[in-house]
């Protein structure tokens, strides 16, 4: 199956793990339990309209990927496949599912990353080129690479430099 999920997050860079909740018991949880694996696709804008069609309640039988016209591709370390227009994709080992009242959070280590080429620049993923989507609850969406801007991480010698400065 395949099914947005909102509530997603990193966890961890060394080792890479990453998490997403699941509310209830959707088939996405019941496949991740039985089988120990998935797929966390990272969507761009232009595929927002597949991807809000997935979030119906199919009923376990139904194909989503072929209700919404997507076509999957290979996983080259899961059997779950991954969405082939998908900007990126971590495929992910279950590490362990935590429920907390109506969620589960569901932590996943990852065992491959792939990226579109053509979200790339200078070697790495350039945030316009990605064009991703975020919901930000309910119905409602945003492009966040509509209003980019950059703040560089200030060093400690720089901050007590600039408040030596300031005070003097």
């Amino acid at each position: 199956n395949v099914a947005p999920h909102s509530y997603f997050n990193a966890i961890s860079s060394d080792p890479p793990v990453l998490h997403f909740t699941s509310t209830g018991e959707k088939d996405t949880l019941v496949n991740v339990r039985a089988s120990g694996e998935f797929v966390v696709n990272i969507v761009g804008a232009r595929v927002a309209e597949e991807m809000n069609l997935t979030a119906a309640n199919f009923p376990p039988e139904e194909d989503e990927f072929a209700w919404a016209k997507l076509s999957d591709a290979p996983s080259r370390t899961v059997s779950p496949p991954r969405v082939a227009r998908a900007a990126g994709a971590f495929e992910c080992t279950v590490n362990r599912i935590v429920s907390i009242g109506n969620g589960n959070m569901v932590f996943g280590d990852v065992r491959n990353i792939v990226v579109d080429e053509a979200v790339m620049r200078n070697g790495r993923v350039a945030p316009d080129l990605l064009d991703p989507i975020g919901r930000l609850g309910g119905s409602w969406y945003t492009r966040a690479a509509r209003d980019l801007f950059e703040m560089k991480r200030p060093t400690w010698d720089a901050v007590k430099d600039s408040a030596d400065e300031d005070a003097g």
